[in-house]
């Protein structure tokens, strides 16, 4: 099955056209073509999965093009660490699709959103397959083209006008920084296939300096993909897109990208002196783990409370890469797809109920919303790290990573667990206790269409972690690996600490939000001005104004000045001169050069008036001329 593995990114990306040209005539609306397609992606996702737990490994190249007498090639690999974002991407996406006919039903662009699902699950896929710089730079860059499209979707309004905007320049940045990077690696190796570069690192052509900042630079598009610190912004913002956007593309997928780069290309990381680059998305990750962690703990929207918390989960997963912690961060990545997608689509429940994002205005909501609130938390347990649920298994082995290779990144992943528990239990206990505080809002549960993906995703949040239990000796670990990096064994003590860590945050939440033994007011005030700090995002985007956003736009005003008044100043002046010298050319074209060709056309025509006089047409006359002439001439003759 290995070799039809480019059907899986192909159907998709049919199916977008299919739904492009046919619009509501599609089956479903669009909406039927579209999972029809994923599903089968995921058939055959599952087909490929099981052929590389066999023992399977595929890899096909094929040389697109030329440059400087190097050879491009495009081409795809299944490999144990693709098997598993293959079934991610698919199956998740599936449950999203399917989720999404309700969530979406009665939009005006209803097949204009499957069109764009598809034509994202399609890139996405073709980014997890590919086995070179190429095709995935390619599926990259088509990834953050599909994020515009869908954060936007509701372009009519300014907010989502402007979320798009943002989270397409942002990423973009990060982008151009590991373009470089790309062009580094070609010079110097002259290949964009991995294994090559593997290769040629292991061997030595690529060494010291030279390597780390190839690394660093491709771990820029990382940084914006993922939205780590300092390119975090444009994730919270994002959520002005539909909330099955916000759960397929902000979740389980494109924010995962990053990682996933990360974690292909980590020969290239783990070749760098004393594993400087690792050493550095280590640290990155932990900072933006524990700076989102805080933020998500104040926001009272509840898509922001997920967007904050999956950034703090990336960062995780950074952390855990960055802490040669290879099959952590990836076994961490897989987790977090389900659990957080289950949470999302949860908000979106919600929303779909509510009509608000705000959790002040919620409460009660467990009572008439009984599936989505138990899917819910059973999303936040797995979230929050409690066994036996998903995200206990790769948390913990994050945190053991952590906790034997820098003990001060362990205390961050410690005190970012206990916020984690913290604000999603905080967000639990105001949506779905006490009593509904809103007067206008009359919730009700969502139709089966989407709470049946919510109760699958549950499953998968509760069961997916034991692949990593120690009791099965890890078959994760022996799956997914990095022979140089082999991780540390689970510890049932550091287990039991870890647990402790998010339970105390859980039990937090309930004695300040749902008992209320501790004011959250009190609270707020005894913390001051680190609470301003953090409802105001650390002044991240206030920064980015004043040095970024400012700067650009002094400088883009001063250039146009310089463009209206130099530039084309100068273009004027030329054009008024060229007018004058048109006018006097033809000035002169009239006068002269006319005025020459009608002399010589009017002294033709008079000289011919006055000899028509002459040419009578009668014999007799034309010898008389002639007899008066030859007197004429004896006449001189004789004179002379």
């Amino acid at each position: 099955m290995l070799q039809y593995a480019w059907l899986i990114p192909l159907l998709p990306f049919l199916g977008f056209w299919w739904i492009l040209f046919a619009g509501r005539r599609a089956p479903g609306e669009g909406a039927y073509v579209a999972i029809g397609a994923l599903m089968a992606s995921a058939v055959l996702s599952v087909a490929a999965f099981i052929e590389v737990l066999r023992g399977g490994h595929y890899e096909t190249n094929l040389v697109w093009a030329v440059l400087a007498g190097r050879p491009l090639e495009i081409g795809f690999q299944v490999d144990p660490l693709t098997a598993v974002m293959l079934l991610v991407v698919t199956v998740v996406g599936s449950l999203i699709f399917i989720y999404s006919i309700g969530y979406m039903h009665g939009d005006p662009r209803y097949p204009r959103f499957f069109a764009y699902m598809s034509l994202f699950a399609a890139s996405m896929l073709l980014l997890v397959l590919a086995n070179d710089f190429l095709a995935l730079y390619a599926g990259w860059e088509l990834v953050g083209l599909c994020s515009y499209l869908l954060i936007g979707f509701w372009f009519e309004r300014p907010a989502a006008a402007r979320a798009s905007m943002k989270a397409f320049v942002t990423t973009r940045v990060g982008d151009l920084f590991m373009f470089l990077g790309i062009l580094l690696i070609f010079l110097t190796l002259g290949t964009l296939n991995f294994e090559e570069i593997f290769e040629g690192v292991e061997a030595g052509r690529m060494t010291g300096g030279l390597l780390t900042l190839a690394a660093v630079l491709v771990f820029g598009g990382a940084v914006g993909k993922s939205a780590q610190v300092p390119l975090h912004v444009w994730l919270p913002d994002a959520m002005e897109g539909p909330t099955p956007v916000s759960a397929l593309i902000h979740a389980a997928t494109m924010v995962a990208a990053g990682v996933y780069l990360v974690a292909r290309m980590y020969p290239l990381f783990f070749g760098t002196p004393s594993h400087e680059a690792l050493t550095l998305v280590a640290y990155i990750g932990g900072i933006t783990a524990i700076m989102a962690a805080t933020i998500g703990v104040v926001q009272d929207d509840i898509k922001r409370v997920m967007a904050y918390s999956t950034i703090s989960q990336l960062g995780y997963m950074m952390m855990g890469l960055g802490v040669l912690g290879f099959t952590a961060g990836v076994f961490h990545l897989m987790t977090h797809a389900f659990f957080k997608a289950l949470l999302f689509l949860a908000a979106g429940s919600v929303i779909h109920a509510m009509h608000t994002n705000d959790i002040k205005q919620m409460g009660g909501l467990g009572q008439v919303m009984p599936y989505t609130y138990g899917t819910m938390l059973v999303g936040g347990l797995a979230l929050a790290g409690i066994p036996p649920f998903a995200g206990f298994w790769s948390k913990d082995e994050i945190l053991l990573e952590a906790y034997h290779h820098d003990q001060g990144l362990f205390i961050i992943g410690a005190v970012g667990a206990f916020l984690t528990a913290f604000y999603i239990f905080r967000m639990i206990i105001y949506t779905f206790t006490g009593t509904l505080r809103s007067h206008e809002a009359h919730p009700h549960e969502s139709p089966r269409v989407m709470t049946v993906p919510l109760v699958i995703l549950a499953i998968f949040s509760t069961v997916v972690g034991f692949v990593g239990a120690p009791w099965w000796d890890n078959p994760f670990h022996h799956f997914v690996r990095f022979e140089a990096a082999e991780g540390v064994a689970f510890d049932l003590n550091f287990a039991i600490m870890s647990t402790a860590i998010a339970a105390a945050g859980s039990l937090a939440a309930l004695i300040v939000y749902r008992w209320q033994w501790v004011s959250s007011a009190s609270l707020r005030r005894a913390v001051g001005p680190l609470y301003t700090a953090v409802v105001r995002k650390y002044y991240w985007d206030e920064l980015y104004q004043f040095v970024i956003v400012r700067p650009v736009v002094w400088a883009a005003r001063r250039l146009r000045t310089f463009d209206v008044y130099v530039i084309d100043g100068a273009v004027n002046a030329v054009g008024a001169v060229i007018v004058w010298f048109a006018r006097l050319y033809r000035i002169f074209d009239l006068y002269v050069v006319d005025g020459a060709v009608n002399l010589i056309g009017w002294t033709a025509k008079t000289l011919g008036g006055v000899l028509r006089y002459v040419q009578t047409g009668r014999p007799q006359n034309y010898l008389l001329v002639i007899a008066l002439g030859v007197i004429a001439l004896v006449v001189v003759g004789v004179i002379r």
